[in-house]
């Protein structure tokens, strides 16, 4: 249908039903968020919201503007882009310019140049429900207390411990 995004939603949905695209964003918001150990209410103030906006987000019960996602990803020090990747349905092919038909490359893609490794490679042998996992605060908390050993001996025999009681 001319004018309307491809996610959009069907005349026949509930206008209060979340669009895919609304929700991945709000999702990636939120695994951003929890990974830098903020609280929706600080980064509410960062951006001059309240938690409540911020919950609405998070859950893509309110679209985030092109202007607010700009704002939201310069505070969780993100790309906006960021908020697109692994995004269902989607292929991970670059944009083509029509007058050059070359990849459009944006500052991720061009840091490997610097030898820094591109985020794509970071990623590497994670799959999306592993990404996902970071999303749960208890999650997070744990990688922070693992990490706050200081002896790599007894991480490593922690990493054991859990492994076996989980079976």
């Amino acid at each position: 249908m001319r004018g309307q995004p491809d996610d959009a939603k069907p005349a026949s949905a509930s206008a209060a039903t979340p669009g895919p695209t609304d929700v991945h964003i709000g999702n990636r918001i939120r695994l951003r968020r929890t990974l830098m150990g903020l609280s929706q209410e600080k980064l509410g103030e960062a951006l001059g919201l309240t938690f409540q906006q911020v919950q609405k987000y998070e859950r893509g019960a309110n679209r985030v503007s092109a202007s607010r996602l700009h704002d939201i990803a310069r505070v969780l020090d993100v790309p906006v882009g960021f908020f697109y990747d692994d995004m269902p349905g989607t292929t991970s092919r670059p944009v083509m310019q029509p007058a050059s038909m070359q990849p459009v490359m944006g500052f991720a893609e061009t840091q490997a140049q610097f030898g820094a490794p591109s985020p794509k490679s970071m990623a590497a042998g994670l799959d999306p429900a592993d990404l996902a996992l970071f999303a749960r605060k208890d999650a997070v908390e744990l990688v922070r207390a693992f990490y706050g050993i200081p002896d790599a001996a007894v991480r490593r025999k922690m990493l054991d411990l859990v492994r076996s009681m989980a079976g």
